[in-house]
């Protein structure tokens, strides 16, 4: 019988991260300590300082004395992130444009298909993170460490705020309403090498998501982190 898999502190990180930008944990959650320490077989001391990092990235919010929940970000924090993605965004399109090669615009179409599928399955968790993951490979193929830092940041928070308040997360959204076409009018203008219209079109799109957002939604079921977690981790002990 083979030993149990222990856990180190990234790879707790790396499932949280999953599981949140997922969003199987929805935001406001409560993250309770001990609770997750027995679902991922460690002790308590193992989980704070992933706690503290994921609070350091703004995925989770601590409260002295009422511990940790996953953040829920506010109207005004929402209209912050969109403000500052039209920001950088246009700066990091436009180096995307000047140093992409064919197979990073591949990369970029394979993204919009994989989203599409997603949206027509009513999928509408993975879509939103695939229609991160097209953003970020601009980031890191515009090769600005700075604003690719950043970008990863407010695309953790963005994710949070289009499944708080994002009016497309539900099946029977209509799938000819997504970012989809968005982005492949963007993956048009830079296969022109059009830097001009490409940032034109990226601030167009962030403007657009914006204005999808709903400020009022209702309660999301809260799941029971010991059967979430402790699957997982009794997944991973078995490969």
């Amino acid at each position: 019988m083979s030993e149990p898999i222990v856990l180190t502190e990234n790879e707790i990180y790396e499932r949280m991260v999953a599981t949140i930008l997922d969003h199987r944990l929805p935001p406001g959650t409560k993250l309770i300590e001990d609770r997750l320490a027995t679902a991922f077989g460690v002790s308590r001391t193992r989980i704070r300082p992933v706690l503290v990092r994921l609070a350091n990235e703004q995925i989770v919010t601590l409260t002295p004395n009422r511990g940790a929940t996953v953040a829920q970000p506010t109207e005004a924090e929402a209209r912050e992130v969109f403000e500052v993605r039209r920001m950088i965004e246009s700066t990091l399109i436009t180096r995307f444009v000047t140093k992409a090669s064919a197979d990073d615009i591949a990369v970029l179409s394979q993204c919009i298909a994989q989203e599409e599928k997603a949206r027509q399955a009513g999928d509408m968790r993975r879509a939103i993170r695939l229609s991160g993951d097209f953003h970020l490979h601009i980031a890191n193929t515009a090769q600005h460490q700075t604003l690719g830092r950043i970008l990863r940041e407010l695309v953790s928070r963005t994710s949070l705020i289009l499944m708080t308040y994002g009016t497309n997360v539900h099946p029977q959204y209509d799938a000819s309403r997504c970012g989809c076409q968005e982005h492949r009018a963007l993956l048009d203008a830079i296969r022109l090498r059009d830097a001009r219209e490409a940032a034109r079109l990226m601030g167009e799109h962030l403007a657009q998501l914006e204005s999808q957002l709903q400020f009022s939604q209702d309660d999301a079921d809260v799941p029971d982190l010991l059967s979430l977690f402790g699957a997982e981790s009794a997944s991973a002990t078995e490969l």
